[in-house]
């Protein structure tokens, strides 16, 4: 049986609506992504060598983990094609960025526009919607999965509801462990994406008191 969070406890942040606003953001969350999550290897990978020195002189480091921003054309042929209108704080992402690589999260990144897909007609969600469809008591989470999208997936799935849909015109938003059954819940994109920073945001701080620790 699934559980889910109050998503009350995960309004973390403003939603970012605008590409401007989005393209703040993630240079942020890829400055704090290398610093805090990422290791040697995947740091060559991520920057190039005049970044590499900074980020060894402990200069900051601003590294683009996306990719070029959607053209509002595409963006609509992925609407048309599901039949819906994204909220606005996922066309903003889109147009600032069409995707994304690196998360602090269970996902592999979020899809590009031209991949975002029904849970329930990817070859993932549709093995995952069978598997708790065959146990009872899971009916909820299973109508869950039938009416939303797929924004991300990896060993868990980032789902958005258009069902759901809050004054603002965000849907709300899950983050699904099929590990462990859990679903947790936030009202919009934005506020998932946010939950990563947080999250990353508390283990520099802890880094950080270690290492004042060390020192004493």
């Amino acid at each position: 049986m699934s559980q889910t969070t109050d998503p009350e406890k995960n309004k973390v942040a403003a939603v970012l609506t605008t590409p401007e606003e989005w393209r703040v953001f993630l240079k942020r969350y890829g400055e704090l992504y290398v610093k805090v999550r990422a290791d040697g290897e995947e740091l060559v990978d991520l920057l190039d060598d005049d970044q590499l020195e900074a980020l060894d002189r402990g200069e900051r480091v601003e590294p683009w983990l996306g990719e070029a921003p959607a053209r509002e054309k595409a963006l609509v042929a992925s609407e048309e094609r599901l039949g819906v209108r994204f909220p606005p704080s996922l066309r903003g992402f889109f147009l600032a960025s069409d995707g994304w690589t690196r998360l602090d999260a269970w996902v592999d990144g979020v899809h590009p526009c031209g991949r975002v897909v029904w849970m329930r007609d990817s070859e993932a969600g549709r093995r995952v919607t069978e598997i708790y469809d065959s146990t009872p008591g899971n009916e909820d989470i299973v109508q869950l999965f039938r009416r939303s999208i797929e924004i991300a997936r990896g060993e868990d799935f980032w789902l958005l509801d258009p069902t759901d849909v809050g004054p603002d015109g965000e849907w709300a938003a899950y983050e699904f462990a099929p590990k462990y059954g859990d679903t947790t819940e936030y009202p919009s994109f934005s506020a998932l994406v946010h939950s990563g920073y947080e999250s990353m945001s508390g283990n520099e701080s802890t880094e950080e008191d270690e290492d004042e620790e060390d020192m004493d």
